[in-house]
């Protein structure tokens, strides 16, 4: 495949791209997100999880961040920044570096308190009724 179709290809909305609330980490992603999941590993380490608290922004300077990407995790953006190509598992290490749990995170990501969200969970989980696809909301609401 020749450089040009491979990118219209690659643009090409992914039928995956309509289920609603979801970012699947697919190849794209991965790439996109390298440098996000790459200082999140990072913190894994006592001494690089010292050394962010101390002063995030330098420590971010050891990254190719895109400005985006910066301003997402300086702002704890945690929906935009599996956006921007985060894993969920890389990115739970910055919330545990601020003393969150995974359940805290999800229930920032969702909006609601780690209450609403872990009650959410025990009944099951959001339902599916009206929210397999995006494309269904716009029929609706169109």
């Amino acid at each position: 495949m020749k450089g040009a179709a491979k990118a219209s290809k690659a643009k090409k909305e992914k039928e995956y791209a309509d289920i609603p609330g979801t970012i699947v980490f697919d190849a794209d992603q991965s790439r996109m997100g390298y440098s996000i999941n790459m200082f999140c590993m990072s913190l894994l380490k006592a001494e690089n999880r010292e050394a962010f608290k101390a002063d995030e922004n330098k420590y971010l300077d050891g990254y190719k961040l895109t400005a985006d990407q910066r301003e997402a995790i300086l702002n704890r953006q945690w929906n935009r920044m599996l956006e921007l190509g985060g894993n969920i598992y890389f990115t739970s290490k910055l919330g545990a570096t601020d003393g969150l749990s995974f359940q805290q995170v999800a229930a920032k990501m969702t909006g609601s308190t780690q209450q609403e969200y872990a009650d959410m969970m025990l009944a099951g989980g959001r339902s599916v009724k009206g929210n397999r696809r995006k494309s269904e909301w716009e029929k609706k609401n169109g």
